[in-house]
């Protein structure tokens, strides 16, 4: 979505106080520090490749010393009405930083992933996974049942929790019971086509009927 309508979503966040986690489309610094300012409580990064990167990461979520943050948290700041120790604090303390591992270069680095602190949680991502693995769509081969479940084993090993990403009921049912803690389940336009074949699937029920 477009930062004017990102924006929106946050406020309608807070408006509930309800914290926001933004799936950004990278890790680059240009692309967390503005989501950061305009006030999400949480990133979640894709397609991390090794610890380094998750490092940058963490580190472009915390200010100084702790990180490496430029200073500009309008929306954080209350627009500039809460003190800047405050601010640093609850940035340094407080922000959600998750990563997803989803190719064969995250799986290798996992081990090392998992010690980088300041990390909260990984998240799975079963398409980008398989397809990684030469496997796309086939969440279900032995072979990426296994890489997902050693990612869910170290993370819990290591004290983090993990998510995923799923498309159905049934998936996000098979995951929890495979130790993930959060799910993020379909989307809207999943939501909004569902809800239609259903509609329509009542209509011709009726018509059908007596």
């Amino acid at each position: 979505m477009s930062p004017e309508a990102l924006i929106g979503h946050l406020l309608a966040g807070r408006a509930r106080n309800k914290p926001v986690l933004v799936r950004l489309p990278g890790s680059h610094t240009s692309l967390i520090k503005p989501v950061l300012d305009a006030g999400a409580e949480g990133l979640v990064i894709p397609q991390v490749r090794d610890a380094q990167e998750v490092r940058n990461i963490v580190g472009d979520c915390r200010y100084p010393p702790a990180g490496q943050r430029g200073f500009g948290p309008r929306v954080p700041s209350n627009y500039g009405r809460t003190a800047i120790d405050e601010v640093v604090k609850f940035a340094n303390e407080q922000i959600f930083v998750a990563v997803m591992i989803e190719n064969v270069e995250a799986l290798a680095n996992l081990d090392e992933i998992l010690t980088v602190p300041g990390l909260d949680a990984v998240v799975i991502g079963p398409m980008d996974l398989s397809a990684s693995m030469g496997l796309l769509g086939q969440v279900d081969h032995p072979a990426v049942v296994a890489a997902m479940e050693t990612i869910i084993a170290k993370a819990h090993a290591a004290g983090l929790s993990v998510g995923v990403g799923v498309g159905y009921a049934e998936h996000a049912a098979l995951m929890i019971r495979r130790g993930v803690q959060w799910i993020q389940m379909g989307g809207d336009s999943q939501y909004v086509r569902r809800y239609y074949e259903l509609m329509t699937a009542e209509v011709h029920a009726r018509l059908a009927g007596p």
